[in-house]
């Protein structure tokens, strides 16, 4: 069963059937197909017993355990133990995507003492972005499901320069990369920011967060009023 402990790493699922679940690292923690794995993936393009996490002094390390279909940290192929940081991106297949979150990454919100919680509003922007764990939250609500990589990356590259309009040309080549860009249609980028747009609206329907500069690109408008 997914857990939550702050006091160990998390495993979070940002894609996949077990897209926005999460498990404390508490232990040796096995993935793959079989009832038998900690982590159960259903997929036929997963192994029985695919990879697993374990504890090492120097702290969370990933194995593929000889899987059919491979393991991937940060889109290399997991030959030998690979040391995780935090944000690192696991792909389990062409199945499940999970990111790793150390155990240091930000408390959020709701977990504090009301009394505190009030104190942090005071100055705290509406929209908060930790990109570490990749965990967005909009006022109290945590966004779940998570949003989609290519959604975090958008909101991500305007949450670091709010208050300023980013070009489209600089989003498409940050969410795409540079080689890819150059095939990617302002479509594309129409309907990616339409989704998030959406995804935002639906913890906050009185404010909309991404305007739109014609003839310029895309602004974060992020209040700090509540």
């Amino acid at each position: 069963m997914p857990q939550n402990n702050e006091e160990y790493p998390t495993l979070m699922a940002q894609a996949g059937p077990l897209n926005g679940q999460r498990w404390a690292l508490d232990k040796t923690m096995v993935i793959g197909r079989e009832t038998d794995c900690d982590i159960i993936v259903p997929s036929r393009q997963v192994s029985r017993f695919h990879a697993r996490l374990f504890t090492t002094p120097e702290g969370t390390s990933l194995e593929d355990l000889g899987s059919k279909n491979g393991t991937h940290c940060n889109g290399q192929i997991v030959i030998d133990p690979v040391l995780l940081q935090d944000g690192d991106v696991i792909q389990i297949a062409l199945a499940q995507e999970f990111v790793y979150i150390s155990s240091d990454a930000t408390l959020p919100l709701e977990a504090l003492p009301v009394e505190e919680r009030d104190l942090v509003k005071a100055g705290q922007n509406r929209l908060r972005l930790d990109k570490r764990s990749r965990r967005v939250w909009v006022q109290d609500d945590e966004v779940l499901p998570p949003l989609s990589v290519s959604q975090f990356q958008l909101l991500e590259l305007l949450y670091e320069h709010q208050g300023r309009v980013v070009s489209r040309d600089l989003l498409i080549s940050t969410v795409w990369g540079e080689e890819e860009a150059v095939g990617i249609s302002e479509q594309a980028l129409d309907a990616l920011i339409r989704r998030l747009r959406d995804r935002l609206a639906a913890f906050d329907a009185q404010h909309n967060y991404i305007v739109t500069v014609r003839g310029h690109g895309l602004r974060l408008d992020n209040p700090t009023e509540w």
